[in-house]
């Protein structure tokens, strides 16, 4: 053996060194399979995911069929509208007693308003008493007990001391206050001008008595689905005016998308009209050399107005539960652009749901005569006043009603 063959010979006997390099090829194979593994289940994963999704959009009929709705960009929340806490100077008032004190009125110092349950009730100083009962028992302020319960909604004080009341689902009511005694003068489901009251909302009354005002927020959705009205932006609300005397109503106006809240004008011969889905006021001329015509009182508000009362200043108070923040995001302004959106969201939660992604904002402002905003008052976070659906002024007060909060509101004007 000669001395070049015995080197060659002892290098390759050489002891190896083993490195991770020199295993990489032994486990090749598994990292191989381990990705492979890794992207079935990813790809199973999302399979899961996505088919009910698209089954969810393709095949589920949505509740609601929206129509494209064009908003005018929110005014910016700064001089009248400039963000406080002014709301938040409110005390609460029989906290857990009543729910849902939707509207009030007041006869002296006694205040009356409905409640979610059905009940017509009595305020005076520390005690509540039930005076009426529009339906029927047994209710609990539920959803489902909403219709054969009702749902008072609008009230007002007639110039011979009773209570005009709108009920969501029985119609318009007299109530006299002090026998209790219930007088039903239109019913709820009744067709007129060829389509049915099916959310009675609220109501004016004219200083002798004669006429009463009053709005249908649609003939398609009831009360206990508002959110599907506003969302779908139906365009199928009414103004009709009731006659003490010949009993007959008559269709004043048509097509409006959520009408809500009115409030007859000073002299009579119109009434405004909170448009909800358009957060706007209209002017409804309901007689007079203007009988049958409307025009915009206030356009483009920073929320989406509920009902409208006068302020002892000679003008109006507005109260809204949700606002459209600029600067900021409104979700209901951006999804009036995109109807489908709104369709695959009906498809997967239900309003109870959808309402907890609402943020609570509660807003009154107060509108001189001509409409011009005066000031307003804010509840960011509806801490201590959420959900207001009316601002009525009382004695240097403001009383706040609110839809669905257990209590009421009362407000010292003289401290903001």
């Amino acid at each position: 053996m000669n001395e070049p063959e015995g080197l060659r010979f002892r290098r390759l006997n050489r002891p190896q060194i083993i490195t991770d390099e020199l295993q990489e090829p032994q486990y090749k194979g598994t990292s191989t399979y381990s990705g492979k593994v890794f992207r079935v289940t990813l790809v199973t994963l999302g399979g899961c995911l996505i088919l009910p999704l698209l089954v969810v959009f393709f095949l589920l009929e949505s509740p609601i069929h929206p129509e494209l709705l064009s908003l005018n960009e929110p005014p910016l929340m700064s001089g009248c509208y400039e963000p406080n806490i002014k709301l938040r100077e409110a005390q609460r008032l029989f906290e857990d007693q009543l729910v849902g004190p939707e509207s009030i009125a007041n006869f002296g110092d006694v205040i009356y308003t409905g409640t979610a349950d059905g009940k017509i009730v009595k305020i005076e100083g520390k005690s509540i008493t039930v005076i009426a009962r529009l339906g029927k028992p047994p209710c609990d302020g539920s959803r489902e007990q909403e219709p054969s319960c009702g749902r008072p909604l609008g009230i007002r004080v007639g110039p011979n001391g009773t209570l005009f009341v709108a009920d969501a689902y029985l119609g318009l009511f007299e109530i006299n206050p002090v026998t209790g005694e219930v007088t039903n003068l239109v019913s709820a489901g009744q067709m007129v001008g060829g389509r049915r009251l099916s959310f009675v909302n609220d109501l004016d009354v004219t200083q002798d008595g004669r006429k009463v005002y009053f709005t249908d927020s649609s003939s398609r959705w009831q009360r206990r689905d508002y959110l599907h009205l506003i969302m779908e932006a139906t365009a199928d609300g009414r103004v009709l005016e009731y006659d003490t005397e010949t009993k007959e109503v008559t269709v004043l106006m048509e097509n409006l998308r959520f009408a809500n809240g009115i409030q007859l004008f000073p002299d009579e011969e119109s009434v405004l009209v909170t448009e909800t889905t358009m957060a706007r006021i209209r002017r409804v001329h309901v007689s007079g050399l203007n009988k049958g015509g409307m025009d915009t009182f206030v356009d483009n508000l920073p929320g989406f107005p509920d009902n409208i009362r006068r302020s002892s200043s000679g003008g109006y108070w507005v109260a809204m539960s949700a606002v459209r923040p600029n600067p900021g995001f409104s979700m209901l302004d951006f999804l009036s652009q995109k109807p489908w959106i709104k369709k695959l969201i009906f498809k997967l939660f239900s309003q109870d749901m959808l309402m907890k992604f609402v943020p609570r904002y509660s807003l009154v402002i107060e509108l001189q005569e001509s409409g011009t905003c005066v000031r307003s008052f804010h509840d960011p976070h509806g801490m201590v006043a959420a959900y207001v659906s009316e601002a009525h002024e009382h004695d240097g007060h403001l009383y706040l009603g609110s839809f669905r909060s257990p209590y009421l509101c009362k407000l010292d004007l003289s401290k903001v």
